[in-house]
């Protein structure tokens, strides 16, 4: 069985390293949160395949339209990690990429993810990534 206060903290440094190479630009270090066969939806509805594609693409966002942009998440100060099994877990987060230019930033970009987590070899990573922008419930449906 796992420690769930330790895996907790791996979590919590997983996201920390994610918004890290985010924030510095670094799409390599950004595909190492990743498995190697990671599954990764963009809002847009893009599936990138694999921790390759994953760095390859945000590399190229990193140095053309989410150049010097800040990523925001929740998952590193909310944690709150649903285990499937002591080695699986799905993590719901909140983000949003700030970008360097304010006047060009609508500031609509508030998102919500879903992560699967898997523990290889006693390290966490994302196995799966879906990203969506977050909408606001019709009054009375639901």
């Amino acid at each position: 069985m796992g420690n769930p206060e330790k895996d907790m903290q791996a979590m919590g440094d997983l996201f920390a390293r994610l918004s890290h190479a985010w924030n510095e630009g670094d799409g390599y270090a950004y595909g190492e949160c990743f498995t190697d066969d990671a599954d990764y939806v963009t809002f847009m509805g893009q599936h990138l395949k694999g921790r390759k594609q994953i760095a390859e693409v945000h590399q190229w966002l990193f140095n053309g339209p989410l150049k010097g942009s800040r990523l925001e998440s929740s998952a590193i100060s909310d944690l709150r990690p649903r285990f499937v099994t002591p080695e699986v877990a799905v993590v719901h987060a909140h983000g949003e990429a700030k970008l360097s230019e304010t006047q060009s930033d609508s500031g609509d970009r508030d998102s919500i993810n879903t992560n699967v987590l898997v523990k290889q070899n006693g390290t966490w990573k994302i196995t799966a990534f879906h990203n969506c922008r977050i909408q606001q419930m019709p009054v009375g449906r639901g």
